[in-house]
């Protein structure tokens, strides 16, 4: 039976839900989302096309009310429209006046924000640059490529240094440098101590760069948590030969697994190869393969979504704050 009580409040927590839940008439767009985003954590929020991720977002912003449940946001109820102002949102469906330059863009936005007008210069200059685009500040955007436009996209969203920040597919549009940019400004803004909640359907860029991810499916959390503890400790592939007996030699390091040619030490840190290699040479074996091995995020979220499961286990549940 799940927990409906109303955990503690964390005063750490920039968000923080309990039992969200939205319908639309009988469908069930998202049951019972408990979540909690920390000051300086970076959150991967992922799912399946219409699995509910969208609707958490609107429901974080005020921009939905949620039929059951509630929550915070910056320790004021969600919808407050003084926590919104520290907020940075980036959506994945957005248009800019094309006749607009990309500098009139953002005083545009410096206005909504309600950043003083005497600093818009200094933002505008520091929005631009920070997404490699004050070059093309004078720009009409109508002229920008997709992948520009979500590069000014992404420098709007981080007008003002907000305290949460929101990334709905930022990378989608954007070649291998610019995603490698756009890791390297979501690191940027954990490190001053703002909070990220990352919607990507690229796996591999949520797993380089967030501290927990959240996976929806059919509306229900089918599993959360640090990424260590999802994934699993990594293994080592082996192939060894001229050894009587590697498996005992092996288990003094790790349990081994033989799997047709090779060996599989699990868990075992990828530190300690050297140690393993060296200790199969000395023994007079000749080793021929030698490969770390570490379950992705990809191979879980195609695991659990494929699999069917439509609710959390125990073991994939993010843990709950701790209590007064």
């Amino acid at each position: 039976m799940r927990d409906t009580q109303q955990p503690p409040h964390d005063p750490q927590a920039v968000v923080q839900t309990h039992g969200l839940r939205k319908t639309y008439g009988r469908h069930v767009a998202l049951e019972s989302l408990d979540l909690t985003v920390r000051r300086g954590q970076v959150i991967g929020l992922l799912g399946p096309n219409g699995a509910g991720k969208t609707t958490a977002v609107k429901l974080l912003l005020g921009l939905s009310r949620a039929s059951a449940g509630g929550g915070t946001l910056l320790g004021r109820p969600l919808g407050d429209r003084r926590a919104r102002t520290s907020v940075g949102y980036l959506p994945e469906l957005f248009r800019y006046p094309q006749w607009l330059s990309a500098r009139e863009v953002v005083w545009l936005h410096c206005q909504l924000c309600g950043l003083p007008r005497a600093s818009w210069a200094s933002w505008t200059q520091r929005a631009l640059s920070t997404v490699g685009l004050e070059h093309r500040a004078k720009d009409r955007v109508g002229t920008f490529s997709k992948g520009m436009q979500q590069r000014l996209g992404l420098g709007l969203a981080l007008l003002g240094d907000p305290q949460l920040v929101i990334l709905d597919e930022p990378t989608s549009a954007l070649d291998p440098v610019g995603r490698d940019d756009v890791r390297t400004i979501i690191r940027a803004a954990r490190a001053r101590g703002a909070s990220v909640i990352l919607n990507s359907h690229l796996l591999g860029e949520v797993e380089r760069v967030c501290d927990e991810v959240i996976i929806i499916h059919r509306g229900r959390v089918i599993a959360a948590g640090g990424l260590r503890a999802l994934l699993g400790a990594p293994s080592l592939r082996i192939v060894v030969s001229g050894l009587g007996d590697p498996v005992g030699l092996l288990r003094t390091f790790a349990p081994v697994m033989v799997e047709h040619d090779h060996l599989l030490l699990q868990p075992i840190e990828p530190e300690r190869t050297p140690e393993v290699v060296q200790a199969l040479v000395a023994a007079g074996g000749r080793v021929h393969e030698v490969e770390p091995v570490q379950r992705s995020l990809e191979d879980l979220f195609l695991e659990l979504v494929r699999s069917g499961v439509t609710e959390a286990t125990e073991s994939f549940r993010l843990p709950r704050p701790p209590g007064p």
